[in-house]
């Protein structure tokens, strides 16, 4: 099997992304459409992904992670989706996870759990969402009380990724339930699965395959020492400063979404015939495949803008949500043209693009939805161009 982790960060990213598309075009693109059509989870893709190297890519190269640039991940992330959306979900949950430790956690904390982490020994998500409390975080009621050198923790999260299947997760959670205002009394915490949390699996319309599910913590005890920080209070500004990768993370998968969409109802355009002519002939369908396609290059900038940003050390709420919002919303109208253009081809199960039809609408709601992105990007635009 190809490996990418003896290519390091200086060499040619070019080799690494071919590594990428070998595995999924040998070991994913062959099993992806019976995989979903029976929400399977891809196990032996899974276990691939850790032999590439993959559960550690933004990992620093210091505990045996990949290194790579938010920039590269990014292109990796597109290139997954563009084959299956729902494997990247099982890493990019878990980097967002790990990218809390590492900035944020104890030496201790990074040496114990990182090495893990990029491995894929250890392989987890982050617990945010409640059944009361999705895109407002501060009305999360998840409890860990300070018993001695334990926190015991009560509660329930939803749609959480990497939470059947996985085995460990960082949680947000209340250490404070009088702090005013409320995100004063949140920290997030490493909870490992053997602690005894409860995962259930949720169906879903789409984004099938990979395991999203409902935890309940009843009387679960971690040591303190799994407080992410070295402090409590600290844990919403972690996720949120988390987050930027994240919704950079969604945008590349919104580019996939989108690519796969456009290139298939290309393909199809070009082979189907109506009224003795191929249908991109048709002028209604050109100007479809032309939008379709400005979509793709416009959202592959965007997410790439944002990336670069991250990199350089810079703060990319703003470019990080515009790329999120108009990717994703790309991924959601190329989705929706394609299977125009395939016509009832595009609502049989025969076809992929039935599939991009319900992983989009994932991409507009994930990582805080597109309507909380208008807000973000519009209050960073008057705090960014005063008058």
């Amino acid at each position: 099997m190809d490996q990418i982790r003896n290519i390091t960060p200086d060499e040619d990213e070019a080799l690494i992304l071919d590594s990428v598309r070998q595995f999924l075009k040998r070991d994913v693109e062959p099993y992806a459409h019976d995989l979903e059509a029976r929400d399977e989870y891809p196990q032996e893709i899974a276990d691939k992904m850790a032999e590439l190297g993959l559960f550690g890519t933004t990992i620093g190269q210091e505990y045996g992670g990949l290194g790579l640039s938010c920039a590269t991940f990014a292109k990796i992330m597109e290139e997954i989706a563009r084959v299956w959306m729902s494997v990247g979900g099982i890493i990019g949950a878990h980097l967002v996870m790990a990218r809390a430790v590492e900035h944020f956690g104890s030496d201790e904390m990074k040496q114990e759990y990182l090495p893990k982490f990029a491995s894929g020994e250890l392989r987890g998500g982050i617990g945010l969402t409640e059944p009361d409390a999705g895109t407002d975080l501060q009305g999360i009621r998840t409890r860990a009380d300070r018993d001695g050198d334990d926190y015991v923790i009560n509660g329930a999260k939803m749609w959480i990724t990497n939470s059947v299947k996985g085995n460990i997760l960082a949680v947000l959670v209340k250490t404070d339930t009088k702090a005013e205002p409320a995100y004063k009394g949140m920290s997030l915490v490493l909870v490992p699965k053997e602690a005894g949390y409860v995962p259930s699996k949720l169906e879903k319309l789409g984004y099938r395959g990979v395991d999203t599910g409902g935890i309940e913590f009843k009387d679960v005890r971690v040591p303190v020492k799994n407080l992410i920080g070295p402090d409590e209070g600290q844990g919403l500004q972690q996720i949120l400063n988390g987050l930027e990768q994240g919704r950079i993370n969604v945008a590349a998968r919104g580019v996939g979404v989108a690519r796969a969409a456009f290139e298939e109802a290309l393909a199809y355009a070009q082979t189907r015939k109506t009224f003795g002519k191929p249908i991109c002939e048709h002028q209604s369908i050109q100007i479809k495949l032309a939008d379709m396609a400005t979509r793709v290059e416009a959202a592959q900038l965007l997410t790439e803008q944002a990336a670069i940003a991250y990199d350089e050390g810079r703060r990319a709420d703003l470019e990080a949500g515009m790329a999120k919002l108009f990717a994703s919303e790309a991924a959601m109208e190329n989705a929706a043209e394609a299977m125009r253009i395939h016509g009832a081809y595009g609502y049989s199960k025969e076809y992929n693009v039935e599939r991009y039809y319900r992983d989009a609408p994932l991409l507009a709601i994930g990582e805080g939805t597109n309507e909380l992105q208008r807000i973000i990007i519009a209050r960073q635009l008057v705090k960014r161009y005063p008058v």
